[in-house]
């Protein structure tokens, strides 16, 4: 009897650990890197795709994606001429509470002007927020009452990028990190609980067409635009200034660093003190609509955005001053990520190449740049879309609102189910797919859809 039970035990624990499911509290899931950590997934979908758990209406107009924690679902939207962030319940998408944050921000360029773009950022009992005017504000997750409101333009001069600020704040440890993009304040760290500054980090000036480290030294592959605000580009403020992207926290031979994509570069900041440390200007595009999170992994950094510029990898090292430098291993024009995101998976790197004249779904060896395979003429340019990665497969959910599901292989596209998601709306279908606790998360402006994809 006793053995049976012991028996019965582990197979329950064994199935338990097949099926772990896990939270996405923060834009591109737990680790910024697009990667949901959910185990017992459909390796395959039926032809109709995974069923529909339920779906929630009112939602307000915007782009955010939502994020998970602790059985709620949380996300931004305009309703009426309220910009607003809201919270649902993860079991049947009710409405828990919404807070309003401030007036709709009025965006004069007419793409994406349906309200913000921002991921909330979820760390234990709070919540962070930025709205399309640059208002920062910091909520209790249980009723989203605001405790902390402050203003990248007015607290920190920031300047409002044409398509308005898009980016999903920072938590690391104590500081909540976002980019005003000012003269005197290109990123911020502030209190995460009171929302005091403790840091401003301020661009160097230096001449145009280098790439320049801490010590005032120049690297490879830097080009146009200098920091002191040679480069305009309608996309963004004239010379450096904030773009669409989010940073990121990276550790580099014993140092904190965060990693941004602004408007004219790729740049990397000291953590403790806000510090410049190095920057490379390939990745960014002469039009300052830089959008997509870059990419760390190995002492090296990759960006992209498109518009001709395409992407670029860079090795970090340490030079003799004991500053850092960012040294270009390659440059390539064949990822032209859009804002749809990459994946880097065993050394591969998954996303879609193209800008507004479209694109597809690629793979590029991440320390070559190699192409793989490129699915713009099989699958046609018009194929482009936000990627994410759960339990060994991709997660590709085009702008047209078709959505799939591919088997990650360097070799070929293995594609394992795809639907039409219902319902769609006139705008495009760019806020990314979230997968958590079994659940693939699709918004689409003012409605939210859940699909169970728990293998059965």
């Amino acid at each position: 009897m006793k053995i049976k039970v012991m028996l019965t035990s582990i197979v329950l624990m064994a199935v338990a650990r097949s099926s772990l499911g896990a939270d996405w509290p923060q834009w591109r899931g737990p680790n910024r890197d697009g990667k949901s950590a959910d185990t017992g997934l459909l390796k395959e979908w039926p032809k109709d795709g995974p069923p529909l758990a339920w779906k929630i209406k009112g939602l307000g107009g915007g782009y955010s994606a939502p994020s998970i924690a602790a059985g709620r679902i949380f996300g931004m939207g305009n309703r009426g001429d309220d910009e607003v962030v809201w919270a649902l319940s993860e079991t049947d998408g009710k409405e828990l509470w919404v807070t309003r944050l401030g007036p709709a921000f009025d965006q004069r360029a007419s793409q994406g002007k349906e309200g913000p773009a921002c991921t909330p950022t979820v760390d234990g009992e709070l919540l962070y927020v930025l709205g399309l005017g640059g208002d920062l504000a910091c909520l209790q997750v249980r009723d989203g009452k605001i405790i902390w409101q402050r203003s990248l333009t007015r607290d920190f001069g920031g300047r409002i990028p044409n398509w308005s600020y898009r980016e999903s704040p920072l938590v690391d440890g104590d500081k909540l990190i976002c980019t005003p993009g000012g003269e005197d304040a290109m990123l911020v760290a502030l209190d995460k609980v009171t929302g005091r500054t403790i840091w401003k980090s301020k661009m160097p000036d230096s001449p145009a067409g280098e790439s320049v480290g801490a010590d005032g030294g120049t690297g490879g592959g830097g080009r146009r635009g200098g920091f002191g605000g040679g480069r305009g580009g309608f996309g963004g403020s004239r010379g450096a200034g904030a773009a669409y992207a989010s940073a990121i926290a990276i550790d580099f031979d014993g140092q904190r660093q965060y990693v941004q994509l602004i408007s004219n570069a790729l740049v990397g900041f000291a953590a403790s003190d806000g510090k410049f440390l190095w920057r490379y200007d390939k990745p960014a595009n002469r039009m300052a609509i830089n959008c997509s999170t870059p990419l760390f992994h190995d002492g090296m950094v990759f960006a992209s955005s498109a518009y001709g510029a395409g992407g670029g990898l860079v090795k970090l090292s340490k030079d003799a001053n004991g500053g850092v430098k960012a040294e270009e291993v390659y440059a390539t024009t064949d990822m032209q990520n859009h804002h749809g995101g990459m994946i880097l998976l065993d050394g591969y790197l998954y996303g879609a190449t193209g800008g507004n004249e479209g694109g597809a779904l690629a793979c590029l060896d991440f320390k070559t740049g190699k192409v793989l395979w490129d699915q713009r003429e099989s699958a046609g340019r018009r194929a482009k879309g936000s990627v994410a990665l759960a339990d060994g497969r991709l997660y590709y959910r085009m702008e047209n609102g078709t959505m799939l599901l591919i088997e990650p292989n360097p070799k070929q596209y293995i594609e394992r189910g795809r639907f039409d998601q219902p319902d769609r709306s006139e705008q495009p279908a760019w806020p990314h797919p979230v997968i958590a606790n079994s659940k693939l998360y699709l918004r689409d402006q003012d409605v939210l859809f859940c699909y169970d994809v728990k293998a059965k």
